[in-house]
């Protein structure tokens, strides 16, 4: 219903809508661990979401659907590339110093906002859309590769010290 109201693909809505709205109590129950000093628990919470999410919904899903789940072209091309990315940038985060810290948290939500900025433009045909989507080519992707670079280099030389 939200997708012909908005006059966008149901894809758009469960990659923004849907998502946000299912995650909001994870989020609840993350940010009170987080704060209660049970930091496991809140990636235990963030992790074991995303690998259920991923096996055991899509995977029942498509057992019940008698013609398996459709996986649309763009999501295809564009969001599951983006969540492969997004899963191999942060090792790196993860392994250096066993934290995340601040600036990296902030770095994922700003990668998070970009993300769902783009859907939409995309969503709407934005006249941006193609400007955004050079400045993340050409700016985003970079500063990626260069963070990842230094993160691990630090871990290393953390690494070198120590051992």
């Amino acid at each position: 219903a939200l997708a012909k109201i908005f006059g966008w693909s149901e894809l758009i809505i469960g990659l923004t809508i849907i998502a946000v709205g299912t995650s909001l109590p994870e989020i609840a129950t993350s940010i009170i661990a987080s704060v209660r000093g049970q930091r496991d628990l809140a990636v235990g919470n963030a992790i074991g979401s995303n690998i259920f999410n991923i096996l055991l919904v899509l995977g029942m899903c498509s057992l019940i659907v008698p013609d398996g789940i459709q996986v649309s072209t763009p999501a295809l091309n564009f969001d599951i590339p983006v969540m492969i990315a997004v899963a191999v940038a942060c090792l790196p985060i993860f392994f250096t110093g066993y934290q995340i810290s601040r600036w990296e948290g902030f770095l994922f939500l700003s990668y998070y906002g970009a993300y769902t900025l783009y859907l939409f433009l995309n969503a709407t045909q934005h006249q941006a859309l193609s400007q955004f989507s050079t400045i993340m080519m050409t700016f985003v992707v970079p500063l990626t590769i260069v963070t990842l670079v230094i993160l691990v280099m630090g871990s290393i030389r953390t690494t070198i010290k120590s051992g």
